[in-house]
């Protein structure tokens, strides 16, 4: 259900149904790559903008300290990892949050394809804001909203 208190609510929402179609045609017991290649399918259907095991810088002070890939970045605002496995834990959950904090993202998701049902999580990261040194990313903003028209067209 679409929660407008949430940052990037309408997308979440159009990704989980993603995975939730993929989960329903395959069912659990695959490996994370297959789930990943049949998300990547459903997400190109339904008109999202997103790219898929990229890699992205880990900053700490400011500065980059390394690299890590991240399974989907849909339009460049929403991290999704995802998880073929029979248990999701406190690790899987801190592994999200800090890619959330190093990539300097607010919108995470966790979907686990390994169990009878789908399994996802919603992750917010609050983010400080100090607007004398900040502008808001509007170009971002609006590649988020022609995405969301994008997908309000389609349904129609």
């Amino acid at each position: 259900m679409i929660d407008k208190r949430y940052a990037h609510s309408e997308l979440t929402e159009v990704i989980i149904g993603c995975a939730m179609r993929v989960h329903s045609a395959l069912g659990p017991g695959f490996p994370e790559v297959v789930y990943q290649r049949s998300l990547a399918l459903e997400m190109e259907n339904a008109g999202l903008v997103f790219e898929r095991e990229i890699e992205r810088p880990v900053f700490y002070l400011n500065h980059q300290v390394g690299t890590r890939r991240v399974d989907f970045l849909v339009a460049s605002v929403i991290l999704v990892e995802l998880k073929a496995t029979t248990v999701i834990d406190d690790h899987h959950f801190a592994q999200i949050i800090n890619y959330l904090t190093a990539y300097r993202l607010q919108t995470g998701l966790l979907i686990n394809f390994g169990q009878r049902s789908l399994q996802f999580k919603r992750f917010i990261k609050t983010i400080k804001v100090d607007f004398a040194n900040q502008r808001i990313n509007a170009s971002q903003q609006q590649r988020e909203i022609n995405v969301i028209n994008k997908i309000n067209a389609n349904q129609r």
